[in-house]
Protein backbone atom coordinates (compact mmCIF):
# COMPACT_ATOMS: atom_id res chain seq x y z
CA UNK A 1 0.00 0.00 0.00
CA UNK A 2 1.43 3.92 -0.77
CA UNK A 3 1.33 6.28 1.57
CA UNK A 4 -1.48 8.36 -0.21
CA UNK A 5 -3.47 5.24 0.54
CA UNK A 6 -2.36 4.78 4.03
CA UNK A 7 -3.62 7.85 4.58
CA UNK A 8 -6.89 7.50 2.87
CA UNK A 9 -7.15 4.44 5.16
CA UNK A 10 -6.74 6.42 8.96
CA UNK A 11 -8.01 9.55 7.81
CA UNK A 12 -11.42 9.32 10.18
CA UNK A 13 -8.93 9.23 13.06
CA UNK A 14 -6.05 10.90 12.22
CA UNK A 15 -7.11 14.32 14.00
CA UNK A 16 -7.16 12.32 16.97
CA UNK A 17 -4.07 11.50 16.64
CA UNK A 18 -2.53 14.97 16.10
CA UNK A 19 -4.59 16.25 18.94
CA UNK A 20 -2.59 13.31 21.47
CA UNK A 21 0.65 14.94 20.17
CA UNK A 22 0.39 18.42 22.25
CA UNK A 23 1.42 20.37 19.33
CA UNK A 24 -1.54 22.75 20.00
CA UNK A 25 0.05 25.89 21.12
CA UNK A 26 3.32 25.70 18.65
CA UNK A 27 0.75 25.15 15.47
CA UNK A 28 -0.73 28.57 17.00
CA UNK A 29 2.23 30.24 17.27
CA UNK A 30 3.64 29.07 13.98
CA UNK A 31 0.43 29.94 12.05
CA UNK A 32 0.36 33.74 13.43
CA UNK A 33 2.81 34.51 11.55
CA UNK A 34 1.63 33.35 7.98
CA UNK A 35 0.76 36.62 6.12
CA UNK A 36 -0.42 37.51 2.11
CA UNK A 37 -1.13 34.43 -0.05
CA UNK A 38 -0.66 31.36 2.31
CA UNK A 39 0.02 27.80 0.71
CA UNK A 40 -0.86 25.10 3.64
CA UNK A 41 1.28 21.73 2.77
CA UNK A 42 -0.14 18.49 3.46
CA UNK A 43 -3.53 19.97 4.85
CA UNK A 44 -5.21 16.71 6.38
CA UNK A 45 -7.66 16.83 8.63
CA UNK A 46 -7.51 20.58 8.78
CA UNK A 47 -6.29 20.91 12.26
CA UNK A 48 -4.34 23.91 11.73
CA UNK A 49 -7.40 26.03 9.54
CA UNK A 50 -9.20 27.53 12.23
CA UNK A 51 -5.64 29.32 13.76
CA UNK A 52 -5.64 31.07 10.10
CA UNK A 53 -6.56 35.07 10.22
CA UNK A 54 -9.42 35.80 8.14
CA UNK A 55 -7.38 38.75 6.41
CA UNK A 56 -4.95 35.97 4.74
CA UNK A 57 -6.14 34.12 1.77
CA UNK A 58 -5.19 30.10 2.11
CA UNK A 59 -4.56 27.42 0.24
CA UNK A 60 -4.57 24.03 1.71
CA UNK A 61 -3.60 20.89 -0.51
CA UNK A 62 -3.00 17.35 0.22
CA UNK A 63 -2.82 14.15 -1.93
CA UNK A 64 -5.60 11.98 0.16
CA UNK A 65 -8.88 12.72 -0.94
CA UNK A 66 -10.59 11.20 2.53
CA UNK A 67 -7.98 14.01 4.15
CA UNK A 68 -9.57 16.80 2.21
CA UNK A 69 -12.60 15.70 3.56
CA UNK A 70 -12.13 16.51 6.97
CA UNK A 71 -10.59 19.56 6.19
CA UNK A 72 -13.76 20.92 4.05
CA UNK A 73 -15.82 19.64 7.87
CA UNK A 74 -13.41 22.08 9.74
CA UNK A 75 -14.15 24.42 7.03
CA UNK A 76 -17.94 24.51 7.47
CA UNK A 77 -17.94 23.86 11.06
CA UNK A 78 -16.03 26.66 11.21
CA UNK A 79 -17.54 28.75 8.68
CA UNK A 80 -14.15 29.13 6.93
CA UNK A 81 -14.69 31.62 4.14
CA UNK A 82 -10.64 32.83 3.12
CA UNK A 83 -9.75 29.17 2.87
CA UNK A 84 -9.68 26.67 -0.36
CA UNK A 85 -8.90 23.06 -0.73
CA UNK A 86 -7.03 21.63 -3.66
CA UNK A 87 -6.45 17.45 -4.22
CA UNK A 88 -2.78 17.83 -5.01
CA UNK A 89 1.09 15.94 -4.91
CA UNK A 90 3.18 18.50 -2.99
CA UNK A 91 5.61 16.94 -5.09
CA UNK A 92 3.93 17.97 -8.23
CA UNK A 93 2.03 21.19 -7.56
CA UNK A 94 0.08 22.43 -10.24
CA UNK A 95 0.94 26.38 -9.14
CA UNK A 96 2.65 28.63 -11.41
CA UNK A 97 6.23 29.73 -9.82
CA UNK A 98 6.36 32.52 -7.19
CA UNK A 99 2.55 31.88 -6.65
CA UNK A 100 2.73 31.91 -2.54
CA UNK A 101 4.55 34.58 0.25
CA UNK A 102 4.31 31.57 2.37
CA UNK A 103 3.85 28.67 2.83
CA UNK A 104 3.00 26.63 6.20
CA UNK A 105 4.29 22.84 6.91
CA UNK A 106 3.52 20.89 10.13
CA UNK A 107 4.46 17.34 10.30
CA UNK A 108 4.80 16.91 6.68
CA UNK A 109 8.20 16.50 5.56
CA UNK A 110 8.13 13.11 7.69
CA UNK A 111 6.08 11.30 4.98
CA UNK A 112 6.58 12.77 1.54
CA UNK A 113 8.24 9.94 -0.41
CA UNK A 114 10.79 12.23 -1.60
CA UNK A 115 11.31 14.80 0.10
CA UNK A 116 14.05 16.96 -1.80
CA UNK A 117 11.00 16.90 -4.53
CA UNK A 118 8.68 18.19 -2.59
CA UNK A 119 10.80 20.52 -1.00
CA UNK A 120 12.35 21.81 -4.71
CA UNK A 121 8.38 22.82 -5.49
CA UNK A 122 7.58 24.58 -2.51
CA UNK A 123 10.76 26.72 -3.77
CA UNK A 124 9.48 27.17 -6.86
CA UNK A 125 5.82 28.06 -5.96
CA UNK A 126 7.38 30.39 -3.17
CA UNK A 127 7.92 34.12 -4.10
CA UNK A 128 11.50 35.34 -4.13
CA UNK A 129 11.53 37.10 -0.56
CA UNK A 130 8.76 34.81 0.65
CA UNK A 131 9.00 32.68 3.75
CA UNK A 132 8.06 28.68 4.80
CA UNK A 133 7.32 28.18 8.54
CA UNK A 134 7.76 24.58 9.57
CA UNK A 135 6.85 22.33 12.41
CA UNK A 136 8.67 19.10 11.70
CA UNK A 137 10.31 16.45 13.72
CA UNK A 138 13.59 14.85 12.60
CA UNK A 139 16.52 12.94 13.00
CA UNK A 140 17.93 14.45 16.21
CA UNK A 141 21.85 15.01 16.49
CA UNK A 142 22.24 12.79 19.78
CA UNK A 143 23.13 9.68 18.30
CA UNK A 144 21.65 7.90 21.28
CA UNK A 145 17.93 9.68 20.67
CA UNK A 146 18.27 8.20 17.23
CA UNK A 147 18.20 4.94 18.39
CA UNK A 148 14.67 5.09 19.81
CA UNK A 149 14.14 7.29 16.57
CA UNK A 150 15.11 4.11 14.10
CA UNK A 151 12.83 1.73 16.28
CA UNK A 152 9.78 4.20 16.44
CA UNK A 153 10.34 4.67 12.73
CA UNK A 154 9.88 0.43 11.84
CA UNK A 155 6.42 0.58 12.69
CA UNK A 156 6.11 4.56 11.28
CA UNK A 157 6.76 3.53 8.17
CA UNK A 158 4.67 0.56 8.23
CA UNK A 159 1.50 2.02 9.07
CA UNK A 160 1.96 5.64 8.13
CA UNK A 161 4.89 5.55 5.57
CA UNK A 162 6.54 8.04 7.83
CA UNK A 163 10.03 8.31 8.84
CA UNK A 164 11.62 9.60 11.94
CA UNK A 165 14.56 9.31 11.07
CA UNK A 166 14.83 12.23 7.94
CA UNK A 167 17.24 14.84 7.86
CA UNK A 168 14.56 17.89 7.09
CA UNK A 169 16.28 20.64 8.35
CA UNK A 170 19.78 19.58 6.01
CA UNK A 171 17.40 18.90 3.08
CA UNK A 172 15.05 22.56 3.24
CA UNK A 173 18.87 23.97 3.20
CA UNK A 174 19.89 21.93 0.48
CA UNK A 175 17.16 22.87 -1.59
CA UNK A 176 18.36 27.08 -1.66
CA UNK A 177 16.33 28.12 1.52
CA UNK A 178 17.87 30.06 3.86
CA UNK A 179 17.14 29.05 7.41
CA UNK A 180 16.72 32.59 9.42
CA UNK A 181 14.90 30.88 12.79
CA UNK A 182 15.37 27.46 14.53
CA UNK A 183 13.62 26.36 17.48
CA UNK A 184 14.64 22.86 19.43
CA UNK A 185 11.14 21.43 21.16
CA UNK A 186 11.38 17.89 22.51
CA UNK A 187 15.23 18.25 22.86
CA UNK A 188 15.77 18.51 18.89
CA UNK A 189 13.71 16.16 17.50
CA UNK A 190 10.70 17.94 16.62
CA UNK A 191 11.97 21.73 15.17
CA UNK A 192 10.57 24.98 14.72
CA UNK A 193 11.97 26.32 11.46
CA UNK A 194 11.53 29.72 9.61
CA UNK A 195 13.17 29.34 6.25
CA UNK A 196 13.18 32.12 3.22
CA UNK A 197 14.04 32.14 -0.41
CA UNK A 198 16.29 34.71 -1.54
CA UNK A 199 15.39 37.59 -3.30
Amino acid sequence: MNTKDKYDKVAKIYDRMEKMMFFTKYRKGLISLASGKVLELGVGTGVNLPYYSEKISVTGIDFSKKMLEKSEEVIKKNNIKNIKLEEMDIQAMSFEDNSFDCAVSTCVFCTVPDPIAGLKEVYRVIKPGGKVLFLEHMRSENPLINIFLFVMSIMSKFFLGTSMVRKTQENIEKVGFKITERRDLFFDVVRIIIAEKAL
